[in-house]
């Protein structure tokens, strides 16, 4: 059986796994690449928020580069929680086929009886293949969201390390 033969089997709420697990994946692969070109480009982002530091004039430094970096950082979280919905309800979404499934199958067996197995086996295998395309949306981006935000935790540390010093000299 191919892919979409799968996907068709699991009816409507398999192709909406399937939209959401796209989505999801997009969503990955931009943070991914935003937070290596961050990685990469971390002095530059630096020097920039030394500068709007800088001119505000201000003794409190401190405070206000904490200011400034985490509004800085929060544009670079926007769109995690996406990813990290997506990893929440596909699971959800497949549970729900799973009911679907089993209620089908129990209409059909008490309209038909059990006299063939085959009358209620769509029903079962809707319940399946929707269980197991919940849980292969579901898994990866559960890990590709932890695996992200451990990746702008130690961004956001090494950009705090890095704007201390340029604040402080180099023995802060």
């Amino acid at each position: 059986m191919d892919v979409m033969q799968y996907i068709d089997k699991g009816g409507m709420i398999m192709y909406i796994l399937l939209g959401l697990n796209i989505l999801g994946w997009s969503v990955m692969l931009l943070k991914f690449m935003q937070y290596w070109v961050l990685f990469l480009k971390k002095d530059k982002t630096v020097r920039e928020i030394y500068y709007r530091i800088d001119s505000y004039r201000t003794e409190k430094k401190y405070v206000l580069g904490e200011d400034i970096l985490r509004e800085t950082m929060l544009g670079y979280e926007s769109g995690l929680s996406t990813v990290k919905i997506i990893a929440s309800i596909a699971p959800l979404l497949g549970l729900l086929g799973t009911v679907v499934g089993v209620m089908f199958a129990f209409d059909t067996i008490a309209k038909q009886g059990l006299g063939d197995p085959s009358v209620f086996s769509s029903g079962i295998s809707l319940a399946l293949v929707t269980t197991v395309g919940g849980l292969i949306v579901a898994i990866p981006h559960y890990v590709g969201y932890n695996y992200l935000i451990g990746m702008l935790d130690r961004l956001e540390a090494q950009l705090t390390k890095e704007l201390n010093q340029k604040i402080y000299g180099e023995h802060s």
